[in-house]
């Protein structure tokens, strides 16, 4: 099966180091994953200050970082996020875009994604002027491939209370002004989707003239009430017909890189394999990435991890916990003992990278 998937790291929160970035290459291109985004919350230059330059030492760890994804034979894209660049758009804002464009393509990305998510919305020619920002981005990049994220991207009403209502015919109007080869990412009826109904996906993509493009928000645990769980089962209702009913999936994967991993090898087993087992599929992946033991050792506390959580486990049992995973000395296990001991809050502030 010929089904375009990816992965954006596009959480909130602690960001992946340099070396797990790079790491992902090779595990990506074993798993049937054909592309990598760089997109972290965190980097202040592709969000809330995105007409400014990384350092010297950053932007060096940008160019290998995309030179090691080339060199496993797969694509990789930077997201930029013009926060709220649609609320103030006049002629110094389309100069530094054009400026900053320019300077993107230094990097050499493949990809280029133009992510309007998480700011505030409204106004009647808000389509109009997304589909604006997006065509100059299109006409300065070198990347090959465009992936826009509207403001409202999801069917979920929270994304209306969170940043006001949704401008009427908001989805067709970007479907019928934007180039048909942008991909439009889509997170389903909910922010966090557990399912994606075809019939949902085919009313969305009647709307935005176009399949949906999946932004899959599973198995990011970057919000307030999620940093405080482990999501490590194994992707369910993710069955090989989506790829006739949308046009790709990008998953947005946990602030714990070595971990996500799991759920990540499970996702292209799922999409591959018509009689999947979600529990045969976690117990398969764990072995191969972790080992036995710590496999085991993973089932046995997955309960503890995804549904009990950091705030439910008792002190004892944390430093039970703690004790038994730091004597695995592998990076999963190094990963669970840093959220065991509080290591990834939540935080809507970006951290200096």
């Amino acid at each position: 099966m010929d089904f375009e998937a990816g992965i954006i790291e596009g959480f909130f929160g602690r960001p992946w180091s340099w070396p797990d970035r790079r790491a992902y290459a090779s595990f990506l291109a074993q798993n049937h994953y054909r592309y990598y985004i760089y997109a972290p919350k965190a980097d202040r230059i592709l969000r809330q200050d995105w007409p400014g330059r990384w350092s010297a030492p950053t932007f060096k760890q940008l160019q290998l970082l995309g030179e090691a994804y080339h060199q496993a034979g797969l694509s990789w894209g930077v997201g930029l996020n013009l926060f709220e660049l649609h609320c103030h758009y006049d002629a110094d804002e389309i100069a530094a875009l054009k400026a900053k464009i320019l300077y993107l393509n230094q990097l050499q990305p493949d990809i280029l994604a133009i992510l309007f998510d998480d700011m505030q919305g409204g106004g009647t020619e808000m389509a109009q002027i997304q589909a604006d920002i997006t065509h100059r981005v299109m006409d300065l990049t070198t990347a090959s491939t465009i992936f826009m994220c509207p403001t409202y991207y999801s069917s979920s009403s929270v994304l209306d209370r969170l940043f006001g209502p949704r401008p009427t015919d908001y989805l067709e109007s970007l479907g019928r002004l934007l180039d048909a080869t942008v991909q439009i990412f889509w997170t389903g009826p909910e922010i966090c989707s557990a399912v994606y109904p075809k019939s949902h996906l085919k009313e969305v993509g009647q709307q935005l003239g176009r399949k949906p493009y999946l932004w899959d928000n599973y198995p990011v645990n970057d919000s307030d009430r999620m940093c405080k769980f482990l999501h490590l089962r194994a992707f369910e209702y993710r069955p090989p017909q989506l790829a006739d009913w949308t046009a790709g999936i990008a998953v947005n994967p946990m602030n714990q890189a070595y971990l996500s991993q799991i759920p990540l090898m499970t996702l292209a087993m799922s999409l591959r394999q018509p009689q999947y087992d979600p529990t045969a599929a976690f117990a398969k992946a764990a072995q191969l990435l972790c080992g036995n033991d710590l496999a085991d050792d993973l089932s046995e506390d997955l309960a503890s991890f995804q549904d009990q959580g950091l705030e439910q486990l008792a002190p004892i049992l944390k430093s039970q916990l703690i004790n038994k995973y730091q004597a695995f000395e592998t990076p999963y296990s190094e990963e669970i003992v840093g959220w065991l001991r509080g290591e990834y809050p939540f935080s809507l502030d970006c951290l200096t990278q």
